[in-house]
């Protein structure tokens, strides 16, 4: 073969070589990860005095710091996480994601890193005691989360009020617009706390588990997350921060 061609057939071979190269080999390698998060879940993440902080945005960054990379971050609508995420518009969404069957169709999750669930949530005075008491209530929930589909599939007499935020789905409760808020429980119970006139009923509706999400292309990132999860679990990174934010309920 002559020079010129030999050479063009290693530069066309290197190139498919990298052509199909997976693509969380990548994304794993990189010194900065791309992470979105929709921070207005307190304690799980929110913003206070114009930064992220919360449980899962320590948590990223303690992965991170495991994994020796930086994070970098960005803001997004809850409803927008999964569909970004598979756009490539990012290489991780943290944001108190439930590992469910539908989402795990379109994105990968790493093993659980906290337990969550579905509660309902109430002015202090209501008459709203049981879960059954929702029957035929006036209830807010947050656009793309579980809580939508799931009162829609178990509780039908109940009036759906859909918010895109947080705050909208509790003030509603506050002003007396809705009967309730079906949430999840941490963030539930934190409002509970800090903020006088709201009870969470005992009753769970669900038991569910926080996952990390990444692409289904990125299995050696997915690897790297649980490794580096599994690293700060048994230095106490992890039990520290359960402590920093739970540690009232």
């Amino acid at each position: 073969m002559k020079p010129i061609r030999l050479l063009a057939a290693l530069c066309m071979s290197a190139a498919l070589s990298f052509a199909i190269a997976p693509r969380g080999a990548v994304a794993a390698d990189a010194a900065t990860l791309t992470v979105a998060t929709d921070a207005t879940f307190p304690p799980m993440e929110f913003t206070e005095n114009g930064a992220r902080t919360g449980f899962d945005i320590d948590l990223m960054n303690a992965l991170a710091k495991a994994m020796g990379k930086q994070v970098q971050w960005t803001d997004i609508d809850f409803k927008g996480l999964v569909p970004g995420l598979v756009a490539h518009r990012f290489d991780i969404a943290i944001s108190a994601i439930y590992i469910t069957p539908e989402r795990a169709q379109v994105v990968d999750f790493t093993k659980p890193y906290y337990a969550g669930g579905l509660v309902a949530l109430v002015k202090a005075g209501s008459p709203i005691k049981t879960l059954a008491d929702l029957n035929g209530k006036k209830v807010s929930v947050q656009v793309g989360t579980k809580s939508v589909n799931f009162l829609h599939e178990h509780y039908p007499q109940v009036q759906r009020v859909e918010v895109e935020k947080n705050e909208e789905m509790f003030d509603l409760v506050g002003i007396g617009r809705v009967d309730a808020a079906v949430t999840g429980k941490p963030a539930a119970y934190q409002l509970a706390r800090t903020r006088p006139g709201f009870r969470v009923l005992d009753e769970q509706l669900t038991t569910e588990q926080y996952g990390i999400a990444v692409r289904k292309d990125e299995p050696q990132l997915r690897d790297a997350l649980n490794a580096a999860l599994d690293k700060i679990k048994a230095d106490g990174t992890y039990a520290a921060l359960v402590k920093k934010w739970f540690s009232n309920k």
